[in-house]
């Protein structure tokens, strides 16, 4: 179980941290590949199909999210950073064909020995993005979600 959470809304950013009962390494492994991400990402109820990964900077990721009312979610994102193991920052972006959500995401994962810090910070172009984003969605509860669901799976890795 972890042991702190800390999640809130300034302005136009959601800023989530989480103590994670799990080395650094592992953290990084499980959040930057798509074989783990297919078991854990986004909020509960939700899978995932992923069409594209590039992880590099200027790489892209495409995948579906799949609501579990049977709604898919086309999503495009873009790394901007990648910095094995502490660092991962990617722009969530829309093309032809995914919705035009934009929003920076900034992924630090710092090294508490067995444990890791995750803070993970979505910045929305306006504080009204993030809003809509809230009001459509349910992107800060599903925020919470998407980090309890990384954290079980990651449990369950180490029974």
């Amino acid at each position: 179980m972890d042991s702190a959470e800390i999640s809130q809304i300034k302005d136009n950013e959601m800023i989530f941290t989480r103590i994670i009962n799990a080395p650094r390494e592992l953290v990084f492994e499980v959040w930057t590949d798509p074989k783990h991400l297919e078991k854990w990402w986004g909020p509960d109820g939700f899978s995932l199909s992923t069409s594209e990964y590039d992880l590099k900077s200027g790489g892209v990721w495409r995948f579906i999210m799949h609501g579990p009312d049977g709604k898919d979610f086309p999503n495009r994102v873009v790394f901007t950073e990648v910095s094995k193991p502490s660092l991962l920052k990617y722009r969530h972006t829309g093309d032809d064909e995914t919705e035009w959500i934009k929003f920076e995401v900034i992924i630090t994962f710092e090294d508490l020995g067995n444990k890791t810090r995750l803070k993970m910070e979505s910045v929305f172009e306006t504080k009204e993005d993030l809003q809509r984003v809230n009001e459509q969605y349910g992107a800060f509860e599903g925020g919470k979600q998407h980090l309890a669901r990384l954290a079980e799976h990651l449990e369950s890795l180490q029974c």
